[in-house]
């Protein structure tokens, strides 16, 4: 067993990378994604790269089937438990708090519907004391209508449970008991195991919304995987930016929900380490969408909580904006002015200059147009693209605007950047952030395409493009480490904070963490836990996360007024301003285990090749320039833009004005020309 491999399954491709241990060598490949039955894609792909899956000694992928299942509302049927009393939290919500002056807002659809929550009789105090019994036979009665009416899941969000989760474990065995292993039995605190109540059972709801389908798909995976010899246990990308094995997966699905789009983080918490940079921003355009992720500090800009199409969602997750603009957005005319997105050709039809069918244009069909592709070599040769239809795709939409063809297909890249480059300063600008103090890493399909000229809108001086930008994601999940987050509710004001019983909490979560870590297969010498703690001010609503790292102990002289100078420190730099003499209250105790693997070297490629000899015609800013085409394992030293490098996943596109080099990892670094 000597390859490590590593799979993201995007909407048009599915990428592949392969780190053989005893060469060091890496390779990447990918094949068409079959939306059908998506682990056909998988093994096309893996077929590219590795003749024996015996041979494998690791495996990672990213899934977003809980994503699609969410997106396009193809999730299963949820019935809701809960507290007597408390069954319209879950639809009353929050309160329209951030669009307050937007008349058009509406609020998400609920994904359990206000006649499929049902309650039980039962009540804790906020300590966790019981002041009911649970009404068990309630809780049958909701096990024999979930059995009766064909529900695929139940979710179970018991008020207060948080601090003592018992009422929800009985309900737990009772259902169960009941409804066997055919329906999906969800509860909160094994969830989110947080505060708040409508949060935590939106966050309940989610797991059993999207997990049916997602425990669905990693069975067959691992079924079919075991059939032809694979001998590890598939492991899976959580949203935290960890890794977990398959089986785990399954047990909590919620945890893979941004699954794919994180792999990329990673390759860019990876990548700002190997060219000693603290921050980076990272791209990933692919075929229909844009992700956005930051790397601050060194380590990936993740959250305790996030909102997923407009859902609360309690659990770590890497703070990612996501729009629909791909190299498959689909370019139209509307009142009489060009719009790109977010609407995809996806993998099927796809570009028009895929051949499929496909009619309409798309930014891939405006940048065959430009001369900004080599269609004879696209995605290292796979596929050959129908210049003639991305032409005719084209020139049908300049004739509806009344432009000149050329002019239209570099105002579609302009309109698509613009958008991507908006995305950005969301992640950045509106929350303080300089997007200038940053390198910007472009990876997927497209992304280094456009990297380039985002950068210069966004006044970014340099972009870092790796080896096989198109499978980065998935080089990324070889970077990541097994992850497990851990909470304890931890409600004590400054004044009353007693040291000892926080350490020892503290080290029971860390126990926990370990044996958690152990449980996955990870050696002891490799598995380290940090710690962190949820702060406020006395009376505010909102919290902070303060990592306790470099920190004095819980107890020790000191400890008080450094954590209350770091929250301080933290505040002013959320939201501008602290009040330092003000007391502070602890609120939630989080410990995260993380288990290393031996990391893969960087994607170094193929032995040199010679450059491809062709150079062509390509439009910059309105203008024809004489444009080499470059091949990526060929090259060495530096060289000035314009300039086409192409390569087996991605094409780079380097505009007049700019200086590209190739440094010792293997990455191709762009300096801009920034005004």
């Amino acid at each position: 067993m000597t390859y490590r491999v590593a799979m993201d399954i995007g909407g048009t491709f599915t990428d592949v990378v392969c780190y053989d241990e005893r060469t060091g060598a890496v390779t990447a490949s990918k094949a068409p994604t079959t939306p059908g039955d998506l682990a056909e894609g998988v093994f096309a792909a893996l077929a590219r790269v590795v003749d024996d899956p015996a041979a494998i000694s690791f495996f990672v992928h990213g899934t977003t089937q809980g994503l699609n299942a969410l997106l396009e509302r193809k999730g299963a049927r949820v019935l809701l438990l809960a507290s007597r009393g408390g069954g319209d939290v879950y639809t009353i919500a929050r309160g329209n708090r951030d669009r307050m002056f937007d008349l058009r807002y509406r609020k998400p659809s609920p994904l359990v519907p206000r006649r499929d929550v049902m309650e039980a009789g039962g009540r804790l105090d906020y300590r966790g004391r019981e002041l009911e019994p649970l009404d068990e036979e309630a809780v049958r009665r909701a096990a024999r209508r979930a059995r009766e009416e064909g529900f695929d899941a139940v979710a179970v969000c018991l008020l207060f449970s948080f601090a003592d989760p018992a009422h929800e474990l009985r309900a737990g065995e009772i259902l169960r008991a009941e409804l066997g292993e055919d329906v999906l039995v969800v509860l909160s605190h094994e969830v989110a195991r947080e505060w708040r109540e409508y949060e935590r059972t939106s966050s309940a709801v989610l797991e059993a919304y999207t997990g049916p389908v997602v425990r669905t798909y990693l069975a067959g995976i691992e079924r079919r995987f075991a059939e032809r010899g694979l001998p590890v246990p598939v492991h899976v990308m959580q949203s935290s930016g960890g890794l977990v094995n398959a089986s785990y997966a399954m047990r909590r699905p919620l945890q893979t929900l941004l699954s794919g789009p994180v792999g990329g983080t990673m390759g860019g918490v990876a990548a700002a380490r190997m060219l000693g940079r603290e921050n980076a921003i990272c791209v990933d355009m692919g075929g229909t969408s844009f992700d956005v992720s930051l790397v601050v500090g060194g380590r990936p800009d993740v959250s305790a909580e996030a909102r997923v199409e407009g859902y609360p969602v309690l659990m770590p997750i890497v703070n990612l904006h996501t729009i629909g603009a791909g190299g498959g957005s689909i370019a139209y005319a509307e009142a009489g002015a060009l719009r790109v997105g977010p609407e995809s050709a996806g993998a099927v039809p796809g570009p028009a200059c895929y051949g499929r069918g496909g009619t309409r244009p798309t930014v891939t069909d405006a940048n065959v147009v430009l001369g900004r592709v080599d269609p004879a070599w696209f995605a290292g040769g796979l596929m050959t693209l129908d210049e003639e239809a991305a032409g005719t795709a084209v020139v049908t939409l300049a004739e509806e605007l009344g432009l000149d063809p050329l002019r239209l297909a570099e105002g579609v890249c302009d309109v698509a950047n613009a958008k991507m480059a908006q995305a950005i300063r969301t992640l950045t600008v509106e929350h303080g952030v300089e997007p200038r103090e940053f390198a910007l890493v472009a990876f997927g399909g497209a992304g280094a395409m456009h990297a380039v000229f985002i950068a210069r809108e966004l006044g970014i001086s340099e972009v870092v493009v790796p080896r096989f930008p198109g499978a980065f994601s998935a080089w990324g999940m070889l970077e990541a480490d097994v992850r497990r987050d851990l909470t304890h509710p931890y409600f004590r004001p400054q004044d009353t904070l007693d040291g000892t019983d926080m350490s020892r909490n503290l080290g029971t979560l860390e126990r926990e963490a370990l044996e958690a870590l152990a449980g996955q297969g990870v050696p002891e010498r490799r598995r380290r836990v940090e710690h962190a703690v949820d702060l406020r001010y006395e009376g505010q609503d909102y919290t902070l996360t303060i990592p306790l790292r470099d920190a004095a102990e819980p107890g020790e002289p000191g400890f008080l007024a450094a954590i209350a100078a770091r929250y301080a420190e933290a505040h002013t730099s959320r939201y501008g301003h602290a009040t330092p003499e003000a007391p502070v209250e602890f609120v939630m105790l989080r410990s995260t285990g993380f288990g290393s693997f031996p990391r893969a070297a960087a994607a170094t490629g193929q032995p040199p090749e010679e450059t491809a000899g062709d150079v062509r015609d390509v439009i910059f800013d309105g203008v024809p320039h004489r444009t080499p085409v470059l091949r990526r394992a060929g090259l060495t030293g530096s060289f000035a833009g314009p300039a086409i490098v192409v390569e087996e996943t991605a094409t780079t596109v380097i505009p007049p004005g700019c200086l590209a080099a190739i440094d010792d990892n293997g990455f191709l670094i762009v300096k801009v020309d920034v005004q």
